[in-house]
């Protein structure tokens, strides 16, 4: 089919957010490339995409904690010129406190949640930019904004990709490149299971479904919102704690200490 928007890569789309993303993006006119380590599931939900929409569809079997794939997939993403946006959506979860937890499976969500994260944002920023056109969409989670309720390696790991997007938004501003950090709450998907937690265990009004998680992202997306929560009934909300965030800029790094540090110090 012709009239294609590009292709676009979406990581962890063998199933559920991934999946959907990709399909939505085929039903927007996008070919897709789908990325995950389930090749069976990846062929099934291709040939889905190809039989609905007509669009085309890649199927990379690749483990993006291995250097090797992920290395691969990198080099792929900045020098695919056919490649015109980036769903950075592959993650896991983690259930444990940081003093008991396994710091195996730790630094196996610091390679998926934050390093794959980064090497295909930074690629993707550099061939977006070069072309003037792009979109980088990262999922991130309600958890940045609330790191006191879940497992402190996760929320960080979300935290992070929150800010790398606010971050890369500000260097890409003038390139014509589009960011959107997309923060779900509780979703309905397997990565409940995979961290060993029961999402049954949330009262049923805190848990979305995939589908319309999504749907709701990209309403977001067109909407020009570079953070968007699916959930939040108030877009205000997000926009008065960032701009209280701004607020604190210029007192954030000054020549001398708070003057309440300066009267505690020299009470002692």
């Amino acid at each position: 089919m012709s009239n294609s928007k590009g292709f676009a890569l979406v990581t962890g789309a063998s199933t559920g957010i991934g999946a959907v993303y990709a399909d939505r993006l085929a039903k927007r006119g996008y070919d897709v490339i789908l990325v995950a380590r389930d090749e069976k599931r990846l062929s099934a939900l291709a040939d889905r995409i190809r039989a609905e929409t007509g669009r085309a569809a890649e199927v990379i079997a690749a483990d993006l904690t291995s250097k090797s794939d992920l290395a691969k997939l990198t080099n792929r993403l900045r020098e695919d010129k056919a490649i015109t946006l980036l769903v950075n959506n592959a993650g896991m979860g983690f259930n444990g406190t940081m003093a008991d937890g396994d710091l195996g499976v730790v630094d196996k969500l610091i390679d998926l949640n934050i390093t794959a994260v980064t090497h295909l944002a930074s690629a993707a920023a550099a061939n977006f930019s070069a072309k003037k056109s792009g979109t980088i969409i990262n999922l991130a989670s309600v958890l940045a904004l609330a790191p006191e309720i879940a497992s402190a390696v996760y929320c960080a790991s979300k935290a992070y990709v929150l800010n790398l997007s606010l971050t890369l938004n500000a260097e890409l501003s003038a390139s014509g490149v589009i960011v959107q950090a997309v923060l779900p709450g509780a979703t309905r998907t397997e990565i409940w299971d995979r961290s060993g937690l029961d999402i049954n265990n949330f009262p049923a009004e805190m848990i979305m479904d995939v589908e319309p998680m999504v749907d709701a992202a990209f309403a977001g997306l067109d909407l020009g919102e570079l953070v968007t929560i699916p959930s939040l009934p108030d877009a205000k909300d997000w926009e008065n704690i960032n701009a209280a965030r701004l607020a604190l800029r210029p007192n954030l790094s000054r020549n001398a200490p708070a003057s309440r540090y300066q009267k505690a110090a020299a009470r002692v």
